[in-house]
């Protein structure tokens, strides 16, 4: 089951990450962020009334308020990164975040076997070639490779403690909920201060873009459930797995970008693709 929900959450993610992207490249990447983590919350909402998560609340929720505060940067950070630079290139770098819960998985005592540390090893060298990097370039692209590793580590940091914060399912209803409202106080806070110096928080042609709104809510809702599969898959495994597992959504971003933006992808990028397969078979069967 492990596997099943690290798999998800690659899923999820990947398609977040490729919506947000598109998104970015007509709305400003924080009114992209607060709006799409706003309806988040609604739903959130809802599902803690509904469930009764309040009964849960306890010292570990701020683990939550700690990623809540972490994800905004980390969001805007790679949503910039994928308006720079193509998709392809800039998400796979991403991956590297990986380090963080992997780090931390080991602290905790966790040791993988001969397999699956096998497994950990291809599956990351997979993703990270699964985009062709690039590093020369015009300083465009090193801009986008800066906020992408500073994303990176941003999303590592939520990984681990968002796999802190509930025991219970109803618990991670109430901690996605907390993280969220500390995701949209953040950013709606950096979004005041940015307009306030002079940036739009609206596109050049002016008014609030509603028909991309289901695009918006699709990105929000999206990247909360990746956010509850991967918590769900780092409790009942190995976090070690769960994690490289859920860091493989670079590819599915790619593979969004290859079939929707026709960006093609070059023989590394597939040898990288095949590469986290081989990874994820790896990991899956150790």
């Amino acid at each position: 089951m492990t596997a099943l929900f690290a798999l998800a959450t690659s899923v999820l993610w990947g398609l977040a990450d490729f919506g947000g992207g598109l998104l970015t490249r007509r709305v400003p990447a924080l009114t992209v962020v607060v709006v799409s983590q706003s309806i988040a919350v609604a739903v959130l909402g809802a599902l803690v009334v509904a469930t009764g998560g309040w009964s849960e609340a306890g010292p570990q929720l701020w683990f939550a308020v700690a990623a809540g505060l972490v994800g905004p940067v980390a969001m805007l950070a790679f949503y910039k990164a994928l308006a720079l630079g193509p998709m392809g290139v800039v998400s796979p770098l991403g991956s590297i975040g990986v380090a963080v819960p992997v780090g931390v998985g080991l602290l905790l005592g966790e040791r993988p076997g001969l397999l699956q540390l096998v497994g950990i090893l291809v599956a990351v060298a997979g993703v990270c070639l699964a985009g062709g990097p690039q590093f020369r370039g015009a300083p465009v692209q090193r801009q986008a490779i800066a906020l992408t590793l500073l994303a990176a580590f941003g999303f590592g940091a939520v990984m681990a403690l968002i796999a802190e914060a509930s025991t219970t399912l109803t618990g991670l209803f109430l901690a996605l909920f907390v993280q969220r409202v500390t995701n949209v106080a953040a950013g709606g806070l950096a979004l005041y201060v940015s307009v306030r110096r002079g940036t739009p928080a609206l596109p050049a042609e002016g008014g609030f873009p509603w028909r991309a709104l289901p695009a918006l809510a699709f990105v929000g809702l999206a990247d909360v459930a990746a956010n509850g599969t991967y918590s769900i898959a780092a409790q009942q495994g190995p976090v070690t797995v769960a994690a490289v597992l859920a860091s493989l959504y670079p590819v599915v971003t790619a593979v969004a970008a290859r079939g929707f933006l026709r960006e093609r992808l070059r023989a590394i990028q597939a040898a990288g693709a095949g590469l986290a397969l081989v990874g994820t078979v790896l990991l899956a069967s150790g």
